[in-house]
C-alpha cells in the first residue's frame, strides 16, 4: 500500500496536540521542512521514540485552550444580569454570618452553575435573545455552547473544595449534587410538558418550579447555612423555597406583560416556545373546551398578532393576569410573615419589595406593536 504523503505543514497539524507541545511542534516543523518531504516521516517518529515517558504525567492543558472552551459561558457572563441570587445572598448574611471569605466562594459557584444553566435553557428554548444579546449557541453554535455549560458545571464542583463547613456538616458535595438533581428534574417535566403539549395542572407546575428555579437558590442558602458561623443556624430554605417560587411566577408574569422584559429577550417569548407559564396554565385550565391558547403554543408563533390575540384572551377572557397577581399577593405575604417569624431582615424585606409586580399596559402597545398588529394583513 503506498505512504500517503503530506505537506510538512499537514503531518505536523496530525499530531496529538496535547502530546505535542508548540515548542516541539514548532521544532518539529522546522526539522521536517529543512531535512524535506523523504525524511519528515522520520521526524514524525522520532517523536514517539521512548513514547511511555510522555505519558506518565496527566494531560496539559494550556491557557488558550481554557479560554476556548469557557468562551459561550464568558460571553454570557460578561453581560450583566438582575443579580437576583446575589442581592439575595447578601441579604441572607444578615442572619447567616458567614465569613467573607466562603461566601464569596459560594456567589461565584452560584453564579457559574446559574448561566451555565442559562446556556442550556437557551439551547433547549432554541431563544434568540438573552439579557437582550443575542443567546450564546446563536454565536457559537449548539455542540460548543453545551460542552462549555457542562464544562462550567464541573468547574463549579471544584470551588466546592474551597468552602470550609462548620464541624458536623455532611459533605457538601452531596448537597450541590441532590439540588442539581432537582433542578434537572424540574427541567425535565417543564421540557415533556411543553414537547408532549400536556398543560399541566398548577400543582403539579409549582413542583416543578420548586425543582428548577428552587434548586439554585436552596444551593446558595444550604452552603452558606453549612458554613455559617451560627450554631446551630435557623432553617432558612422555606423562605429560600418560597420566593424562589414568587421569582419564577413573577418571571412568567413579565415574560407576557413586560415592554422591558419583552426588549431583553423578545416579545412574549413564552408563547414563541410553547411554555406552559403560570399564567398559561391558568388560561388554559380556565376553560379546557377553548383549545385556541394550546393551539398557539403548538405553533409556537414568531409574529405579534397571535401572541397579542393569547394575550388579552387571558387578560379579558380568562383574567389570568389578574388572577397572577393574587397569588403573587398571597405569597408575597406569606414571605414577609416569615421573614418576621426569623428575627425580621430589612434586607431581605427590600428584595421583597423589587419582586412585587403592577399592572401594565400591554406590552404590545408599549412596544409600538398594536400598528403592526392590526395592520399585519391590512391588504386583506
Amino acid at each position: 500500500m503506498a505512504t500517503p504523503s503530506f505537506s510538512c505543514r499537514e503531518l505536523v497539524a496530525r499530531a496529538p496536540v496535547r502530546l505535542f507541545p508548540p515548542q516541539a511542534r514548532q521544532s518539529l516543523r522546522t526539522r521536517s521542512c529543512q531535512v524535506g518531504f523523504k525524511n519528515q516521516s522520520w521526524a514524525v517518529m522520532e517523536f514517539y521514540e521512548n513514547f511511555i515517558s510522555k505519558v506518565q504525567s496527566a494531560p496539559t492543558w494550556p491557557d488558550d485552550s481554557e479560554r476556548i472552551l469557557v468562551e459561550p459561558y464568558t460571553y454570557l457572563a460578561s453581560v450583566p444580569g438582575k443579580e437576583v441570587r446575589s442581592a439575595l445572598m447578601d441579604a441572607f448574611n444578615a442572619w447567616i454570618q458567614v465569613p467573607a471569605e466562603d461566601l464569596a466562594v459560594v456567589k461565584k459557584l452560584v453564579g457559574m452553575l446559574h448561566t451555565a444553566s442559562l446556556l442550556m435553557d437557551d439551547v433547549e428554548d432554541d431563544s434568540h435573545l438573552r439579557r437582550g444579546m443575542p443567546v450564546a449557541h446563536k454565536i457559537y453554535g449548539i455542540p460548543q455552547t453545551i460542552n462549555s455549560a457542562n464544562y462550567v458545571y464541573f468547574l463549579a464542583y471544584q470551588e466546592l473544595q474551597r468552602i470550609k463547613p462548620r464541624p458536623g456538616v455532611s459533605k457538601v458535595e452531596e448537597m450541590v449534587t441532590e439540588e442539581l438533581l432537582n433542578l434537572h428534574r424540574g427541567q425535565g417535566m417543564d421540557l415533556f410538558w411543553r414537547e408532549n403539549l400536556i398543560c399541566p395542572t398548577e400543582p403539579e407546575y409549582i413542583d416543578m418550579v420548586n425543582n428548577k428555579t428552587g434548586g439554585l437558590f436552596r444551593i446558595a442558602i444550604k452552603l452558606m447555612m453549612a458554613a455559617s458561623t451560627e450554631d446551630p443556624p435557623r432553617d432558612y430554605v422555606p423562605l429560600a423555597n418560597l420566593i424562589g417560587i414568587i421569582f419564577q411566577i413573577r418571571d412568567d408574569y413579565v415574560n407576557l406583560q413586560s415592554a422591558q422584559y419583552a426588549h431583553n429577550k423578545g416579545y412574549c417569548e413564552d408563547l414563541s416556545e410553547g411554555k406552559f407559564s403560570f399564567p398559561i396554565v391558568h388560561a388554559i385550565r380556565s376553560d379546557t373546551s377553548n383549545r385556541q391558547l394550546l393551539n398557539i403554543l403548538r405553533e409556537r408563533p414568531s409574529s405579534p398578532s397571535p401572541k397579542a390575540y393569547a394575550v388579552h384572551y387571558m387578560m379579558d377572557r380568562t383574567k389570568s393576569f389578574a388572577y397572577t397577581r393574587q397569588v403573587l399577593s398571597s405569597l408575597m405575604t406569606q414571605a414577609r410573615e416569615e421573614v418576621h417569624r426569623l428575627g425580621g431582615n430589612q434586607f431581605v424585606d427590600t428584595i421583597l419589595d423589587q419582586l412585587v409586580v403592577k399592572e401594565e399596559v400591554d406590552p404590545a402597545t408599549q412596544l409600538g406593536l398594536s400598528a403592526a398588529v392590526s395592520g399585519e394583513k391590512a391588504g386583506d
